[in-house]
Order: C-alpha cells, then sequence, then structure tokens
C-alpha cells in the first residue's frame, strides 16, 4: 500500500455522498413558486452547496428581505417531506470505512443545518468511521467561504497541507483553496470536470466509487 499524503480528508455530504442536491433543487423550485418568486430549476441548481444566504440573495434578489424567511421555512419543510428519497452514492461507505481502516481521519465537512445534517447522518449509517463533522452551528459562512473547511481541519487536529477535501461543487473547490487544502472533485453533483478544476481541484472523478477503485493511484496516495 503507497504512503498517504494526507493525515485527514473533509468531505462534503451533499451532492457528494448522499444523491441530494436534486431533493434541494425540487424543495426550493417548491418554495419558491408558493412565495410568488419561481425561479428556473436551473438556476436553483448552480446555487446549491454555497451558504444558505448567498443562494437566497442570488435566487430572491430584491425580494429577500420580504420573502427569504418564508422560502427558506418552505424549502425545509419540503426537504423534510421528501427525505425518505435521500440514498447515498454507490460505496460512499465503503470508501469512508476504508480511509478510516488506513488510519486517516474521515471528517464530513458540511455547513447543512442540524436537522438536515441528522437526516444525511441517518442516509449514511457510518458514524464508525468519521473521526468529525461539522453543521451550519460550528459555520458561520459557508461556502464558498472557507469557513467549514477551517473549522473542519481545527476539529480534525491538522494543519491545511495535511489534509484533503472532497466535494462537488465549484464552491466545494474555491473554499478549499481559500483553506490552503487540496481539492478532489466528483461529478455526482451535475457540475462538470472542467468547472471543478478551474474552481481548484487537483483531480476529478465521476463518483466516489471511482475513487475508491482508483485510490492507490488517487492524489490522496504518494505514486
Amino acid at each position: 500500500m503507497p504512503d498517504p499524503r494526507y493525515a485527514a480528508v473533509l468531505f462534503d455530504i451533499d451532492g457528494t455522498l448522499v444523491d441530494s442536491n436534486y431533493l434541494h433543487v425540487d424543495a426550493w423550485a417548491r418554495a419558491l413558486e408558493e412565495v410568488g418568486h419561481p425561479v428556473p430549476a436551473w438556476r436553483i441548481h448552480r446555487a446549491i452547496g454555497m451558504d444558505s444566504a448567498k443562494l437566497m440573495e442570488i435566487l430572491l434578489g430584491d425580494d429577500l428581505e420580504r420573502l427569504g424567511d418564508d422560502a427558506k421555512e418552505r424549502h425545509s419543510t419540503y426537504y423534510q417531506r421528501e427525505a425518505g428519497r435521500l440514498r447515498s452514492f454507490d460505496q460512499a461507505q465503503e470508501l469512508l470505512r476504508t480511509l478510516a481502516e488506513r488510519g486517516l481521519k474521515v471528517v464530513l465537512a458540511t455547513s447543512a443545518p442540524q436537522e438536515e445534517f441528522e437526516v444525511l447522518r441517518k442516509v449514511l449509517e457510518v458514524d464508525d468511521a468519521i473521526a468529525e463533522f461539522t453543521t451550519a452551528e460550528d459555520v458561520p459562512t459557508a461556502k464558498p467561504a472557507p469557513d467549514v473547511v477551517q473549522i473542519a481541519l481545527k476539529k480534525a487536529g491538522v494543519e491545511p497541507g495535511q489534509a484533503l477535501m472532497v466535494g462537488d461543487a465549484a464552491w466545494d473547490m474555491q473554499a478549499a483553496t481559500k483553506a490552503g487544502v487540496d481539492g478532489i472533485g466528483v461529478r455526482t453533483g451535475g457540475i462538470g470536470p472542467c468547472e471543478l478544476q478551474d474552481a481548484g481541484a487537483i483531480a476529478v472523478y465521476d463518483d466516489v466509487a471511482q475513487l475508491l477503485s482508483e485510490l492507490d493511484a488517487s492524489p490522496l496516495y504518494r505514486g
């Protein structure tokens, strides 16, 4: 087995480990329609994964102050109602357990609200492999700001050069880069490889299953 380059691996959850991005898109689309500010689904998708305040600012514009709280509450209601549709991506658990068994610290680095995080945690069912995690309660400003990555590093007790971030969105790669952390992108959030690379990804895989199958040859390990 090759030597690892890093001591910790930070994982985004939504769209990376759990197939949840399009459920978020659907929930936001319904919420925004109901508050009288419909937004095309593709525009919603482009904002998924960033700080919720920034997302609403982009989607609601001048109507943010008037409609923001209502839209956010309705999104949460729809998301929780449909949470039974959530599934983890193929071999997500196997990847996390393999990394933990090899002595790396596995950190779930998310700014999801606590209630959403608990839903995702239940879907993953891999607490035995998780060393640390973050939620919205830990993170003042979510991606693309570096806060979530910096807090995850602090919880893991590692320096930026000792960690790698795995995420599905340009926001993940931008946040990692700002924190001085290398990033690997996966395409399962619906973002293309060129955009992920432009945002700072040092490698891009189709999904976490491909990363697991090519783990020893990946940037996680020294060739």
